[in-house]
């Protein structure tokens, strides 16, 4: 075996042409879902994509360099979904929100979800994560309909997403854990369509 082939096999080179840097990601993933960004280590994500642990600042930085693209890369681009929640009529804002919510993260596992909902309140990096995209996302979804008290509306329908992935995906409380979607949005689109558009009280 030739140095270069060492080299490589001690780097973390997968076998079946399998990417050092995707496996790390994929390894990552499940990681920070299991125990949150705190108690996840470097080597045991290592471990668990069978990479050597310098691999992880080789390809990311540190951990947190490889928290930020393995668990806060959603499932989704805010973009395109912001045009996708537009498209149609604005008393039906409430419904297709809450429909997308549960349909993206339900095929993504809820895993990506999971992994950044329990490492929020311990790392400054997912907390600042969560709290810009929520208020972008909301921010540009509510620029179209002229609502008043943008951010307070924008807050209240993340506290009602937020709890709903926590219930769902997390501490899986039936029947929201196992409910159809279409049982979901029917009991919560309302609630959402008042934070979205509809009279505060304030």
């Amino acid at each position: 075996m030739t140095t270069e082939d060492t080299t490589s096999r001690r780097r973390g080179r997968r076998p079946a042409g399998q990417d050092t840097k995707t496996a790390l990601v994929e390894a990552a993933r499940a990681v920070f879902a299991e125990n949150g960004y705190e108690r996840a280590t470097v080597r045991a994500i290592a471990a668990r994509a069978g990479v050597d642990a310098a691999m992880v600042n080789h390809w990311f930085g540190g951990k947190e360099g490889l928290f930020a693209q393995a668990v806060l890369k959603l499932p989704f681009s805010p973009i395109e979904l912001v045009a996708t929640l537009r498209d149609g009529p604005d008393e039906q804002f409430g419904e297709r929100v809450v429909r997308t919510f549960v349909t993206r993260w339900d095929g993504a596992g809820g895993d990506t979800f999971q992994a950044l909902v329990r490492s929020v309140a311990g790392h400054e990096l997912a907390s600042t994560v969560l709290r810009e995209f929520f208020s972008k996302f909301f921010t540009e979804l509510i620029g179209g309909l002229g609502s008043d008290h943008g951010a307070l509306r924008t807050t209240l329908c993340a506290s009602q997403l937020v709890g709903l992935g926590v219930i769902r995906y997390i501490a899986r409380f039936e029947p929201m854990a196992t409910a159809e979607v279409e049982t979901l949005v029917t009991a919560i689109a309302p609630t959402i369509q008042r934070y979205l558009t509809g009279d505060l009280g304030l």
